[in-house]
């Protein structure tokens, strides 16, 4: 008997951490944040978040080239 609550309450607690996990990488990685990665011929990049001057002007320009490649 002991041996059966000892599994059960096993089994609750590792449920119980999967779930924490999952809500934890949810509000953490929520939905991704828009960038903007340039790639030189060099093999060295720049990443432009939104808010930055350079981010802010070429997010549009992103978003139109992605749609226009999603048809």
């Amino acid at each position: 008997m002991a041996m059966r609550a000892r599994n059960t309450l096993a089994a609750l607690g590792l449920a119980a951490g999967a779930a924490a996990a999952a809500a934890l990488w949810l509000r953490r990685g929520g939905a991704p944040r828009e960038h903007v990665d340039l790639y030189f011929a060099d093999g060295s990049m720049v990443s432009f978040v939104p808010g930055s001057p350079e981010g802010d002007r070429l997010l549009p320009i992103a978003r139109r080239v992605l749609a226009a490649a999603r048809g």
